[in-house]
């Protein structure tokens, strides 16, 4: 029973004094998760986005970290199940379908 608890991602470029930074910020709790979207020019905040998920939309919920973690399983393994589909957040911070 492997779950994440928590999970921050983190952009940055810089061009020139206009340094542009994307954050997003997923945090379990009891009745789901909560993912919260930022994106920065300089010191300003340019949009802030919030979304919350129920617990029952998250299950079997993959992000980034454990899809890594079973790409590798996957690829010593040498073998793909077919219907492989699991529930993920895209990097716009919605719920999507992750299929191998």
């Amino acid at each position: 029973q492997l779950e994440t608890l928590e999970q921050e991602e983190q952009e940055r470029l810089e061009l020139g004094a206009h340094p542009i930074e994307r954050r997003t910020h997923m945090v379990s709790h009891q009745h789901g998760m909560t993912v919260t979207k930022t994106l920065r020019e300089g010191k300003a905040v340019l949009q802030c986005q919030s979304f919350s998920y129920s617990q029952a939309k998250l299950q079997g919920l993959l992000l980034e970290g454990a899809s890594l973690l079973l790409l590798r399983v996957l690829a010593h393994r040498r073998a793909v199940p077919p219907g492989l589909v699991f529930p993920t957040i895209d990097a716009e911070g919605h719920l999507c379908a992750s299929s191998y």
